[in-house]
């Protein structure tokens, strides 16, 4: 059991038997009354986010997980389709669980998968990953003035803004997590 104190950002958590990553902790002290600890928890199932505030003596249960390798295979109008570097056992998420993750996501990318009870509930993404451009307008000679940018389409289909001096057929890195450009690779 966790205690108000030990609840902090990344952990997950168990309420109601369901899975929830806190996404925001804010820790209270008010006066003379007791601490109170403010979060926002996203379930690792449905994906809902939900608001919770933990009273001074109130304890959690920390959810039992387990993190595995597995590799994108491919995707059809449905579902999201991956295998199990180890055990070679296959599995998919929907295209709606998956969400913003799959516009980076190309065959034979390795992912992290986190296990609950048995079971994917949810995909890690690596932080950066490499992705070539294959549409870019052209830069604009003279227009270079302050940070100018343009939109560029990735290999995966995704719209991402960067540089002037960015051209098709570049590979460029991108950060996962807010779906910027961060430097040619």
């Amino acid at each position: 059991m966790l205690t108000i104190s030990e609840i902090k950002l990344g952990r997950i958590i168990r309420i109601d038997g369901q899975p929830f990553a806190v996404i925001r902790a804010d820790h209270h002290k008010m006066g003379r009354g007791g601490a109170v600890l403010k979060t926002k928890l996203r379930n690792l199932i449905s994906d809902n986010v939900l608001e919770r505030t933990f009273q001074g003596n109130e304890k959690a249960e920390e959810a039992e997980t387990e993190k595995k390798k597995a590799n994108f295979m491919y995707k059809d109008e449905t579902e999201a389709n991956f295998m199990d570097n180890v055990t070679y056992e296959q599995f998919s998420f929907s295209i709606e669980e998956m969400g913003e993750k799959l516009k980076f996501m190309k065959e034979g990318t390795d992912v992290d998968v986190l296990y609950f009870e048995g079971r994917p509930v949810a995909i890690e993404l690596p932080i950066k990953l490499d992705l070539k451009v294959v549409s870019a307008p052209p830069g604009v000679k003279g227009n270079s003035a302050g940070n100018v940018s343009k939109t560029v389409i990735l290999e995966t289909g995704a719209e991402i803004s960067a540089p002037m001096f960015i051209n098709e057929g570049d590979v460029i890195r991108v950060n996962t997590d807010t779906g910027e450009y961060v430097e040619r690779a």
